[in-house]
């Protein structure tokens, strides 16, 4: 079942409330059928942009938003025909699924019988038909999402806006629904902009992440653009673990306390410093490896062990390997990073 798509366009949409700017002036583009995620920690800007997207705020003046080539700038939440799914869910605890999922058809008046269909079509498609006639109430967490999701997609929206859906589920079920939501995205090809602070669901789930900081966006990238190429020391540290390499530079080459690196390129100004990821070094023999340093802490974590080194660098380094390597506390290791690994920051 695919979906008509639209594209969404911000231009230099800000937001003040009560004389305090939570969100600079942005741009931002979205293509039709296109999945981005906005990602950020709490108070970043991401969901007032989300609000500002679906009609339930008004950006400053000179902000314009765009579906496709209609302005939607002043137009209300309901005359914009986007479906939102809330952290909450939003469920109306009175009706039951099939009344949940029918009920905007209702609002819509969607003859009977087309109605009936759809919420059959939805119900089929989110596996709920055993649960229809089911109270909110005797739902998992997972249905309950399903629901709302479901709901949202009733009136066939021209955008979908999900504003953390997964967040009060258990780890397990977390995982296991965005696996599904991604599939479910794929195939409706409909317009989505999905907020969160979980950086695997922004990898899982988006063609494009949109990492904001302090209402402002720092970086708009694939998420494998994001994860190893960041724009800045924000993305950097917010997304994944990052490991720091300070020292000073010699010809080209980053000399630090136990050893040296040479980057594919050495960065022309910034500080004396190269950083990467704990699964992009290998452990190497420390009598010829270009870092060496000792053991400190080995924290077994199932599928990998990850090692805290020191003395290689003036911080501690964290190096994932592969789950059955044992190694004692205080034992001289080697480290070998690709060049093309070592990321500059400004």
């Amino acid at each position: 079942m695919k979906l008509d798509s639209m594209p969404i366009t911000l231009t230099q949409c800000g937001k003040t409330f009560r004389g305090t700017r939570v969100l600079e002036p942005l741009d931002l583009t979205i293509g039709a059928g296109e999945t981005v995620v906005l990602l950020g920690p709490s108070g970043c800007g991401k969901t007032t942009t989300l609000r500002l997207i679906a009609g339930l705020e008004t950006p400053d003046a000179g902000g314009q938003v765009r579906f496709g080539d209609d302005d939607v700038t002043a137009l209300p939440i309901e005359r914009r025909k986007v479906g939102m799914v809330f952290q909450n869910y939003a469920l109306f605890p009175n009706l039951n699924v099939r009344g949940n999922i029918g009920y905007g058809l209702k609002i819509a008046r969607v003859s009977a019988d087309a109605a009936r269909e759809r919420v059959d079509e939805l119900l089929a498609m989110m596996r709920l038909e055993a649960h229809a006639d089911k109270p909110i109430s005797q739902l998992s967490g997972g249905q309950r999402q399903r629901v709302a999701l479901a709901r949202a997609l009733a009136p066939r929206p021209r955008v979908l806006l999900l504003d953390e859906p997964l967040t009060a589920l258990d780890a397990r079920l977390r995982d296991a629904l965005r696996g599904e939501m991604n599939t479910l995205l794929r195939e409706l090809g409909v317009t989505t902009v999905y907020v969160t602070h979980d950086q695997a669901e922004a990898m899982e789930l988006g063609d494009r992440v949109v990492v904001m900081s302090a209402g402002r966006i720092e970086q708009i990238g694939t998420p494998r653009e994001i994860y190893y190429r960041p724009a800045s020391r924000a993305v950097a540290q917010f997304v994944g673990t990052l490991n720091r390499i300070a020292g000073q530079w010699r010809d080209g080459v980053l000399v630090t306390a136990g050893g040296t690196l040479a980057p594919q390129s050495a960065p022309s100004h910034g500080p004396a410093e190269l950083f990467f990821r704990p699964e992009d070094a290998t452990l190497a023999d420390p009598a010829h490896a270009p870092l060496r340093g000792v053991i400190e802490q080995s924290t077994f974590l199932g599928e990998r062990t990850r090692l805290t080194i020191g003395g290689a660098a003036p911080d501690a380094l964290f190096i994932d390997v592969a789950g059955r390597i044992e190694l004692a506390r205080g034992t001289a290791v080697g480290i070998a990073i690709a060049p093309e690994a070592l990321i500059a920051l400004a």
